[in-house]
């Protein structure tokens, strides 16, 4: 496997749930990664496909956790969403099933709330889901609405187990109206070459870090990036060999980056 210099490197991208904490439990060596990013003046970004969350909800979440990130620093499904509209048809209106993070990157982007006659059908994760507003939806696309998925994710780690996540969710519509949903977060390229640009990196200066093989990994493998796969999460040592593609590092947790730099730096300086 290869050795990824760490010490070089400018920028890193990293996932968040099964990476940083778990529900509402950090993760070991998480205070001590986040340490290094500022000490050793690296830029970084959060990136995460849970779309429920704003930037600032997410900063308040690690300072409950006793760990502080100021608010640029996260970057969500939910703002590649509400910036992939923008792009595609601004001023657009939407049906959108979701949290605040959503519902505020909407917002934010200029796009209106319609239950009527909208152009998108937005999915995201949320408490508010029910047959209800699944039905809703499913007419919405029938009627011509296009279906749009915050990302891709099938499940998402939780403390005592998996929840669905917003692939799972938007399946049901899919399959009644025989209409394919487009994603935005990752593995979506999109999210990953916005993420550089936040960073002002290009692709060869930066990292990202995950614990999915099926997101994180893929998605920094084609975007040109070394990748580090976290055991802390959803992906195993087995899981990796099913797959056809192999991460640059496999790590126990993000707390073995500041240890391998460390150790790298000394045995330059030797």
């Amino acid at each position: 496997m290869d050795r990824v210099d760490l010490n070089s490197k400018k920028g890193f991208l990293c996932d968040m749930d099964g990476v940083i904490y778990h529900g509402n439990r950090i993760l070991p060596g998480v205070p001590e990664f986040i340490q290094w990013l500022q000490e050793e003046k690296k830029e970084y970004l959060f990136l995460t496909n849970n779309s429920g969350y704003t930037p600032r909800e997410l900063k308040q979440k690690l300072a409950r956790m006793g760990l502080d990130v100021p608010e640029e620093h996260f970057y969500t499904s939910a703002l590649a969403t509400a910036a992939f509209l923008k792009e595609q048809a601004p001023g657009c209106s939407v049906f959108a099933i979701g949290e605040a993070g959503l519902l505020n990157a909407l917002y934010d982007a200029g796009l209106t709330m319609n239950d009527v006659d909208p152009d998108y059908v937005v999915m995201g994760e949320g408490r508010t889901y029910s047959l209800d507003t699944l039905t809703k939806a499913t007419n919405l696309v029938m009627a011509g609405a296009k279906l749009i998925g915050a990302n891709s994710d099938v499940s998402g780690p939780i403390e005592n187990g998996i929840a669905p996540a917003c692939r799972a969710l938007v399946a049901p519509i899919e399959m009644a109206t025989g209409k394919q949903a487009y994603f935005c977060g990752k593995p979506n390229p999109l999210m990953m070459r916005t993420g550089l640009r936040l960073l002002g990196c290009h692709s060869a200066e930066a990292v990202m870090v995950g614990d999915r093989m099926d997101t994180d990994v893929i998605s920094g493998l084609e975007s040109g990036m070394s990748t580090v796969l976290v055991l802390s999460g959803v992906s195993t040592r087995a899981t990796v060999d099913t797959y056809a593609y192999r991460p640059s590092l496999i790590l126990n947790g993000v707390g073995d980056i500041p240890v391998l730099a460390h150790k790298a730096g000394q045995e330059a300086c030797s």
